[in-house]
C-alpha cells in the first residue's frame, strides 16, 4: 500500500518536472535569447562599438570578422584568441597565423568594458566576438543572422592549435578542406565562408610563392592572371616588404559583396588558398560559380555557415568563465 501510494505520487511530480531542472533546460546548447533578461541592451552596445570603429577605420570589419574565425578553428569559440601570454598560457597571438596579422583586440576590450559597465560579470568575450563578426559583415553591406549566445570563455589558449588548426594561404585544396571537416564544416561552408575575403587585406608574405615560386620550379603560378601578378610584383619583392598589405577583392574592397568569387573566375584570387577552389575540386569551383552569379544565394549560405561555425564546441553550462578582462583569465 505505501509502495502504491509513493508510486502515486511520483506520478503526479512528474508534470512538473520540467520546472525543476530550468536552469539546466538549455544548458549545452546556444540560443539568440540568452540574454534577453540578464543584458538585454548587449547587441546594441556591441553593434554601437563596432559601428564606431568601423567608421574611424574601415579595414577593422574584416579584422573582427577574422578574429571569430581563427578563435574558432582553435578549441572552439571560446575567446581563447583574446588572452596574453601569462603564467602558463602563451598566447594564441604569437602563433604563424596571427602574429603581426591579428587585430582588432582593442576594439573587443571596449565592448567588453562598455558590458561591464552595462550588466557586468554577464557577457562572455566569446560572443561578443561571434556578434562583432555579424556586426562587422552587415556593416559593410553583407547579410544579417541571429547570432546564437550562451558561449562561455577558456582558461586557457593552444598556440600549437592555432599554428596546426588554421587554414594557411598556401595550405593545399585537401588540407584546407580536412581542417574544415575536423571541425564539422563541410565543403559548402569551406567555399561561402572563404567569401569573408570579398573584404580585408593581405600581406606579401602571404603570397608571396605565387609571384615567384609556386611550386620550387622558380615559375610564377600559371592560375595566376599574369596582369595582375606583374601588378602585384611591383609592390610585393622576392625579399624584403613582408608586411606590405594588398587588398583580398580589388574590385570593391570595403563593400560586403560576391565580387571575390567573380574575381576567381578571371584567376584574379589573390591567395593560393583562394584559388584552389576554382581549379582543384569540381565541387567547390560550381559552388564559385553559383556564388559569383548569384549574390543572394551566397549571403543566404554564408549566415547559415557563420552560425554553424560559431557552434563549434562552445564552452557552455559551468564550464570556462565568464572573463572580467578579454586579455586574461580571471584570479
Amino acid at each position: 500500500m505505501v509502495n502504491s501510494i509513493n508510486f502515486l505520487l511520483l506520478l503526479s511530480l512528474l508534470p512538473f518536472a520540467p520546472f525543476c531542472h530550468c536552469e539546466k533546460k538549455n544548458e549545452g546548447y546556444l540560443y539568440p535569447q540568452f540574454y534577453d533578461g540578464s543584458c538585454p541592451r548587449v547587441q546594441e552596445i556591441v553593434q554601437s562599438v563596432v559601428a564606431k570603429a568601423v567608421a574611424k577605420e574601415p579595414r577593422m570589419a574584416a579584422s573582427l570578422l577574422r578574429l571569430h574565425f581563427h578563435d574558432c578553428f582553435v578549441k572552439g569559440c571560446d575567446a581563447s584568441v583574446l588572452l596574453d601570454s601569462s603564467g602558463t598560457i602563451i598566447s594564441e597571438k604569437r602563433s604563424n597565423p596571427n602574429r603581426d596579422s591579428a587585430r582588432g583586440f582593442e576594439v573587443i576590450d571596449e565592448i567588453k568594458s562598455a558590458l561591464e559597465k552595462e550588466c557586468s560579470h554577464t557577457v562572455s568575450c566569446a560572443d561578443i566576438l561571434a556578434l562583432a563578426a555579424r556586426d562587422s559583415t552587415v556593416l559593410t553591406g553583407g547579410p544579417s543572422w541571429e547570432v546564437p549566445l550562451g558561449r562561455r570563455d577558456s582558461l586557457g589558449a593552444s598556440i600549437s592549435g592555432s599554428n596546426n588548426n588554421i587554414p594557411a594561404p598556401n595550405n593545399t585544396f585537401e588540407t584546407i578542406l580536412t581542417k574544415f571537416k575536423l571541425k564539422g564544416l563541410d565543403i559548402v561552408d569551406l567555399v561561402a565562408l572563404s567569401g569573408s575575403h570579398t573584404i580585408g587585406d593581405s600581406r606579401c608574405t602571404s603570397f608571396r610563392q605565387r609571384l615567384y615560386n609556386q611550386t620550387g620550379n622558380g615559375k610564377a603560378d600559371f592560375t595566376l592572371d599574369q596582369q595582375y601578378a606583374a601588378e602585384l610584383r611591383t609592390r610585393c619583392p622576392r625579399s624584403g616588404g613582408d608586411q606590405n598589405l594588398f587588398v583580398l577583392d580589388f574590385v570593391s574592397p570595403l563593400k560586403f559583396d560576391n565580387f571575390y568569387y567573380k574575381n576567381l573566375l578571371t584567376n584574379k584570387g589573390l591567395l593560393s588558398s583562394d584559388e584552389v577552389l576554382l581549379t582543384k575540386n569540381k565541387e567547390s569551383a560550381d559552388l564559385v560559380r553559383k556564388y559569383a552569379e548569384r549574390n543572394d544565394l551566397f549571403f543566404e549560405q554564408f549566415a547559415q555557415s557563420m552560425v554553424k561555425m560559431g557552434n563549434i564546441t562552445p564552452l557552455t553550462g559551468s564550464r570556462g568563465e565568464i572573463r572580467k578582462n578579454c586579455r586574461k583569465i580571471n584570479k
